[in-house]
């Protein structure tokens, strides 16, 4: 199962919500087959870059190229390209459903993904879940690689995977990202968000985040009044 990555670039990237700035001014270029790692803390805005690199959500200012195609203008392009395995809560594995049924369920809903393929993605990820077992059972990372191998299923020239090392203890983080980069091996390239940066990797672009005008301000010492004591 192979699939030819594609480059992801963004120039002064951002997007808005209604109570400010998500991110702004994001500048990254990812080649493809790469890996991009977008960390920082809650609420720093990764999930809505990644989601907007995907094309699944709209900038407010800035440009993103992916594999040739320039967004808004090529959305629906980038949008059939990108897989998403998990950016939640907008995307993300439905609990309550058996293993075999988010299995069936990927095969109808996106063309060219038979049970084969997805097989294949388990043994390329070496996770092997069993099809009666509830998905909100799974542990952090049989979930994390469930996921992933959906979306490798797909055979998409980008991956996206948010929360990386959500609910891993440290010693678990290392082989998700060996995992990740077994994805790379098959082609996509990967855009990941995680908490905390990952370890060193060939290939591997990191962004800090949040990337907000307000958080590159140097910061600000109190003035000393007149006549204050000293």
């Amino acid at each position: 199962m192979t699939a030819a990555g594609v480059d992801v670039v963004a120039r002064g990237a951002s997007v808005r919500g209604r109570r400010g700035p998500v991110f702004e001014g994001v500048d990254v270029d990812v080649p493809a087959g790469g890996l991009l790692a977008a960390h920082g803390p809650a609420g720093s805005g990764r999930t809505s870059l990644l989601l907007a690199l995907a094309g699944r959500m709209r900038l407010s200012g800035g440009a993103v190229r992916v594999g040739g195609h320039v967004l808004p203008a090529a959305g629906g392009r980038v949008r059939r390209m990108v897989a998403v395995a998990r950016a939640a809560p907008a995307v993300d594995l439905e609990g309550r459903l058996r293993v075999r049924e988010v299995m069936a369920e990927r095969c109808l809903t996106s063309p060219g993904v038979t049970e084969r393929g997805i097989r294949e993605a388990f043994a390329a990820l070496d996770v092997a879940p069993r099809g009666a077992d509830l998905v909100e059972d799974l542990g952090p990372a049989d979930r994390l690689l469930l996921a992933t191998a959906l979306a490798l299923a797909e055979r998409p020239g980008a991956l996206v995977v948010d929360d990386v090392d959500e609910g891993l203890p440290p010693d678990a983080q290392g082989p998700m990202w060996q995992a990740l980069q077994r994805v790379r091996d098959h082609g996509p390239t990967v855009l990941a968000g995680c908490l905390h940066p990952p370890p060193p990797t060939p290939g591997l672009v990191a962004l800090l985040l949040p990337r907000r005008s307000q958080d590159r301000l140097p910061v600000q010492t109190a003035p000393v009044r007149k006549g204050a004591d000293t």
